[in-house]
């Protein structure tokens, strides 16, 4: 709502229609201000009334509208409305209805609808085109339709020779062929068949880290790092990079809808493969061939040599290389100051190197020197060797590390984006709660951070994503706020507890906004003395855990929080965090927890432990056991078991946790059986950190008070917006056949 103060003017208006004697009596009565009072509601209305008489023009339009417009004018186009709580979805749906009842039955509309209906990305196959079957004279030429990386004919054999394809394999960009497939759809069973439609869809999104300070991997001689800051093993993601992009509209040149086109799977936010970065293409053409001439890196006895193998297209750095070895100037031409050049050049736009690097990650060498992509290789460093000799560096991007080859550099900053399911926690996407005030003092370009650098009484702000530490020890906080920057992350790598100490200030406030805090060791935030109000936003307090899927034994320490003072108000809002305690005496009095994930990975350490405070939770995801003396949950799934000392105040509604736990008045709610797993993944740093998987029960996936999931990502309405696409592909659809929906 816009700020235009009606209440106000509405409010002093009346009050000036009211004779003065009425107005100075209600303020000498034994309840004053009841008149006033009266006033302000009748003013309130006024402003209702005045707000809806100025948008009577705009409510007529879908664009412009407000939310209860929308289906009035949906009813003039005859549309079926999806759910009011797709807000996007539904205006999206009434704007777009006459465009897709035009379009209707194509496979462009189709994938629109994903994107219009859903907010994620994804594509859509038919499966008759991936049947095994014989070849025909009414078959189009084979060479169009062949596979990429296999060349494998429509409906022909595979080529188990190239393993490329054989990791796309059940995707949607799948190059074998398969036998009808007459299974009910489930799983990886009954996808295939003459009249069947698969929906690969991509739910989760790619965020954008410009400027990390990379992670030395130890052991490696300072030639091998890590892409995270905090030492994990991380895949790295590809960006949405549609050719088509209906949110700037259908007549905008090449992002036009109605130039639409298969994607390529570089073009979808999902992780990367390291095949699909090391995929390379050359094609030398003439004007790459004058460019070269231009800049002095090729003489014309050269040119000319190089002009007997232009227009040919190698499909592998190798075959270049191999051509340029059978020409009489070979070994000049192959000498790294005239051959990296031609590489350049020759490499074509529509391949997956040239489509991911440097758009969906850049490493930075010695103060900002890009390394070109001629000098990168992808490869597999899960023992950090690499063998490459023509390169400057190798990226391992499904385990996020890098290995330089050669000189050990002396800088090394990267630039990738990872995966996460919502923005929660410290995170590069816009934190519109951020405040727009003017900070106190501004830091960056990473390195210790002192405790003169923090204002006691004022707002710190970090302007990168680079690495910090260690923090000093903050005494005497009145008001301190530490923030990141809008769509940056720092992060802070503590050497041991971090205290925050009121001292003998009272009613002291602390608001720590946008921070990742890690630690080389086990440590804790720690605050001590009086506050009036803790605030911790968007930020990640590491809940620790492996560095790499396959659990070699080394872990991430776990930054916990501990309370040693007296807090009147804790409020922790879209965070992830590690375990919440008190210690020392230490008192809450209210924790709100709202959208977040609180995690504690020792089945010996309670993952909020507050036996004396009031707990609100709101669509929370716990995992551990939680202690209290009053709890209101709504919205959220405890994994563990719960002990709340008061049963008589409080409530459970819409909430799961597990068996035995010790609630007060449930409602609604749903018990977890011991030992039962529910998320894709449990390990912070995975792309799935606490998604709900798909075997998890729908008491819990649609056990929300509005249909939605239970836990942190609740507020994401992902069951409301799926059934929303199920309802509008069932409307523009080709007759006869059926959808099949793959969460990739």
């Amino acid at each position: 709502m816009a700020d235009d103060r009606f209440e106000q003017y509405f409010s002093e208006k009346i009050w000036e229609m009211i004779p003065a004697v009425y107005s100075h009596e209600d303020g000498l009565t034994e309840n004053p201000g009841v008149l006033r009072a009266l006033v302000e509601v009748i003013a309130k209305q006024a402003a209702v009334l005045r707000r809806s008489h100025d948008r009577i023009w705009e409510d007529q339009f879908i664009e412009l509208c407000n939310d209860w417009a929308a289906p009035y004018i949906g009813d003039l186009v005859g549309t079926r409305m999806v759910s009011a709580l797709n807000r996007r979805g539904r205006r999206v749906d009434v704007a777009k209805t006459i465009y897709y009842r035009r379009r209707k039955g194509t496979l462009a509309i189709l994938e629109e609808l994903i994107s219009d209906i859903t907010g994620w990305e994804g594509t859509v196959n038919e499966g008759f085109r991936r049947l095994a079957r014989a070849r025909h004279l009414l078959d189009p030429l084979p060479t169009h339709f062949a596979g990429r990386f296999t060349k494998t004919l429509p409906g022909g054999f595979a080529d188990l020779r190239r393993p490329h394809a054989a990791e796309l394999t059940g995707s949607a960009f799948d190059e074998y062929h398969h036998t009808p497939d007459f299974r009910k759809p489930r799983g990886r069973d009954g996808r295939y068949g003459i009249h069947k439609l698969a929906f690969y869809l991509h739910r989760l999104r790619a965020f954008r880290v410009s400027s990390v300070m990379s992670t030395e991997i130890t052991g490696t001689g300072g030639m091998g790092f890590t892409f995270d800051p905090s030492g994990r093993d991380i895949p790295l993601f590809m960006p949405r990079n549609r050719p088509h992009d209906p949110a700037v509209g259908v007549s905008n040149g090449e992002r036009d809808w109605g130039k639409w086109r298969p994607s390529y799977e570089w073009e979808l936010p999902a992780p990367m493969r390291c095949r699909l970065l090391g995929h390379e293409e050359y094609l030398i053409e003439e004007e790459d061939i004058i460019e070269l001439l231009e800049d002095g890196v090729l003489t014309d006895s050269l040119a000319d040599e190089v002009r007997l193998i232009h227009g040919i297209h190698y499909s592998d750095r190798r075959y270049l290389r191999q051509a340029l070895s059978e020409l009489p100037g070979s070994a000049v031409l192959l000498d790294n100051s005239i051959y990296l050049p031609i590489l350049s050049f020759a490499l074509i736009d529509n391949c997956g190197k040239s489509a991911l690097y440097p758009d969906a990650v850049t490493v930075m060498e010695t103060s900002g020197n890009k390394v070109a992509a001629e000098q990168i290789a992808a490869g597999n460093l899960a023992a950090m060797t690499g063998s490459a000799s023509d390169v400057r560096a190798v990226i391992d991007p499904e385990r996020g590390r890098l290995l330089f080859v050669g000189s050990a550099p002396s800088d090394v900053t990267v630039t990738y984006h990872y995966g996460f399911s919502a923005e929660i926690g410290a995170g590069t996407y816009n934190r519109r709660s951020l405040k727009a005030n003017v900070p106190d003092n501004q830091l960056n370009g990473g390195g210790q951070i002192q405790a003169v650098s923090l204002s006691n009484n004022g707002v710190t702000q970090i302007d990168d994503s680079a690495g910090y530490g260690p923090v000093g020890n903050k005494n005497s906080v009145t008001s301190l706020t530490l923030q990141a920057a809008n769509q940056e992350r720092p992060y802070l790598r503590l050497e041991n507890n971090w205290i925050l100490n009121a001292g003998s200030n009272e009613d002291s406030k602390v608001v720590i906004d946008g921070i990742w805090l890690g630690s080389s060791v086990d440590a804790a935030l720690i605050l001590r003395g009086d506050y009036e109000q803790v605030i911790l936003r968007h930020s990640t307090l590491d809940p620790g855990g492996e560095k790499s899927e396959d659990k070699t034994g080394d872990v991430v320490p776990t930054v916990s929080l501990v309370i040693e003072g007296n807090v009147e108000e804790l409020i922790i809002d879209s965070c992830i965090t590690g375990p919440i305690s008190v210690a020392d005496n230490g008192f809450v009095e209210t924790i709100t927890i709202i959208d977040t994930i609180v995690q504690s990975r020792d089945p010996a350490t309670l993952a909020i432990d507050l036996p004396a405070s009031d707990i609100h939770l709101k669509r929370v995801t716990l995992i551990g056991d939680i202690s209290g003396q009053c709890l209101w949950s709504t919205d959220s799934l405890l994994v563990g078991s719960a002990g709340i000392a008061n049963t008589q105040c409080g409530c459970f509604r819409f909430s799961a946790a597990s068996e035995g736990s010790r609630l007060p008045r449930p409602y609604e709610h749903y018990w977890i059986p011991k030992q039962y797993s529910l998320h894709t993944s449990t390990r912070f740093g995975h792309p799935g950190f606490m998604q709900l998987s798909e075997a998890a029960p729908v008491e819990i996936t649609r056990g929300a008070e509005n249909s939605s999931e239970m836990g942190a990502f609740g507020s994401l309405l992902n069951p409301v917006r799926f059934d929303g696409l199920k309802a509008k592909v069932e409307e523009y659809m080709p007759f006869g056949l059926l959808p099949i929906y793959i969460i990739e």
